[in-house]
């Protein structure tokens, strides 16, 4: 059995990589000279960095600029693939982590640039003016779509951060902002102006944001609709569906089907 820190399988090359990772697999804390792209062809990935978390479905492509600390984390058995930009091309990307929506195209440059062609001696290699044509599309495709609301991020404030505590280790907490506030000290109107100011979001916001990443990570582990919807802090499922339409593109039994 491997190790929870590593994957089970890993091809690294000079412009990428792919590595399959046991649920629960965690990647060393490290940073690139370069920025990346990471893709989950199977499974579901989190990205965490010094300014928050992306999950990354199989519908999401995850970007991390050069220089920035970040963590990968797999749910459930998971096929990540990693695209290393040049910074001619990586200029063209935001200089924040970033998720965006994956097309189909960009789903098969994806899995082109990060195929057998780079490191199985029986397949035809991937010319280099052919990958870097692709790295190209690939862009430009992320281009065209806009950033979803899947990268989480981190708060500073102390009173912030111990609200986001209680929230992640209880997703399906429904206590109002101002009894949450009570217990750091904080109004309502104080957290709101944080939450505005160092996130720009509503508490609304960023709580279904919270519940959508620990919906993902729950449907990645086989659990149903019903079950997730209750755990994440949604009565009605119904409204837990409309919820996670509207964040990750899909309703949660096709994604689940899809995982």
């Amino acid at each position: 059995m491997p190790d929870g820190r590593q994957p089970a399988h890993s091809h690294v090359w000079p412009s990428g990589g792919a590595h399959r990772w046991p649920s629960g697999g965690t990647s060393a804390v490290s940073s690139h000279s370069r920025g990346h792209l990471v893709y989950a062809a199977r499974g579901v990935l989190s990205v965490h960095t010094g300014q928050g978390t992306s999950i990354v479905p199989a519908n999401r492509v995850a970007w991390t600029p050069a220089g920035a600390g970040h963590q990968h984390r797999a749910h459930g058995d998971t096929d990540m693939r990693i695209v290393f930009l040049p910074p001619s091309l990586a200029r063209l990307v935001p200089g924040h982590p970033a998720v965006f929506t994956a097309s189909d195209l960009a789903r098969s440059v994806l899995l082109t640039l990060t195929g057998p062609r780079n490191y199985d001696p029986a397949a035809r290699p991937l010319a280099p003016a052919a990958r870097a044509r692709l790295r190209r599309v690939l862009v430009d495709e992320l281009h065209a779509a806009p950033e979803q609301p899947l990268h989480l991020p981190d708060p500073y404030d102390d009173r912030l951060r111990a609200v986001a505590r209680v929230l992640s280790e209880n997703p399906a907490d429904n206590t109002p902002l101002a009894d949450l506030g009570r217990t750091t000290g904080a109004s309502a109107r104080t957290l709101s102006r944080l939450l505005h100011h160092e996130l720009g979001m509503t508490f609304h916001e960023w709580r279904t944001q919270l519940r959508i990443h620990h919906a993902l990570v729950l449907l990645s582990e086989g659990h149903d609709t019903t079950h997730v919807a209750h755990a994440c802090g949604w009565a009605n499922p119904s409204h837990f569906i409309a919820a996670f339409g509207n964040l990750v593109g899909t309703t949660p039994g096709r994604y689940r089907a899809g995982q």
